[in-house]
């Protein structure tokens, strides 16, 4: 018997190994070694680094610095997008989640392939999928406001439209996940539920308040913060339509800590602003779960 329970906790810890292993090397061993990074005058093209302990953070929180500059612009310009875009992508995809369990079972999982497809698409398809839909010259959008009599639009080089080119980009590319994993969580609802409700007389909206919402509020939470870090992780979409123009208007966090770590070939700050960036993004994954669940029943 004993034979047995060793032999069984060993095949359970080998299917776990990949995974272990997996994790400590492109996780955790990586962050390790960032937040060490970040306690040095780390130069790219030196081979002394300097042990400077908390100078790097020290020198984003003071005023007047060329860091605190690029990290207080970078993350209000970042935050802007968050604001943006996580409320579109779990509204919309909750919305497009009910649309597409409403329809009859054959056009069911068409749809869901239509607006799933666009999630398997590289952010360089993305990119130039929509140059070519926002061109000011000759876009596909322009095209159709001139058939209607509207001027052209500079979507990507005046404000607010380089908000709004982007939050409709990431819409387009994003939204099909969020969508599939808000219809597993509404298939998951019992049906016993919305009967009993309709012989109570309840309306579409009180079955939606009252027994929707509250049965998928695990999968809206998940949503909601994995919409969050992505989008706080946004990178591809201002660096190849915009540039982080105009000016710096849409010159997010990560494109400066990139910039910080390759092109001034200082890694230390620019590993500093990235420890920083995560600690923010933990901050508001926790208030949002505090806020969640944080009320009891």
């Amino acid at each position: 018997m004993v034979k047995s329970t060793w032999q069984s906790r060993l095949t359970s810890s080998l299917f776990v190994l990949p995974y272990v292993v997996s994790f400590c090397a492109f996780l955790l061993i990586p962050i390790l070694y960032g937040v060490y990074i970040s306690f040095h005058n780390f130069e790219l093209l030196s081979d002394t680094h300097e042990f400077v302990g908390l100078q790097n953070y020290v020198t984003i929180f003071t005023p007047g610095t060329y860091l605190f500059e690029q990290f207080t612009r970078g993350l209000w310009n970042t935050l802007q997008f968050v604001l943006y875009s996580v409320p579109l992508l779990v509204i919309l995809g909750l919305g497009l989640a009910m649309l597409l369990n409403a329809l009859p079972s054959k056009l069911r999982s068409l749809f869901r392939t239509f607006y799933f497809m666009p999630y398997a698409v590289s952010a360089s398809v993305m990119s130039v999928i929509w140059l070519m839909m926002f061109d000011s010259n000759a876009g596909f959008l322009n095209g159709l406001l001139g058939k209607i009599g509207v001027d052209p639009i500079a979507w990507l080089t005046d404000l607010p439209w380089a908000w709004v080119s982007l939050t409709l980009t990431t819409l387009w590319w994003t939204i099909g996940f969020n969508m599939i994993i808000f219809i597993n969580a509404l298939n998951e609802v019992p049906e016993d539920y919305y009967e009993a409700a309709s012989i109570d007389g309840a309306n579409a909206w009180r079955k939606f308040t009252s027994i929707t919402l509250p049965s998928i509020r695990p999968v809206m939470l998940f949503i909601i913060i994995t919409s969050t870090i992505a989008s706080f992780n946004v990178y591809a979409q201002p660096f190849l339509l915009t540039r982080g123009g105009p000016g710096d208007s849409t010159r997010v966090l990560l494109m400066n800590v990139l910039d910080e770590a390759f092109k001034g070939k200082q890694v230390g700050s620019a590993s500093a602003m990235a420890i920083l960036m995560a600690v923010i993004i933990i901050i508001i994954s926790a208030v949002q779960y505090k806020i969640a669940y944080g009320r009891k029943e």
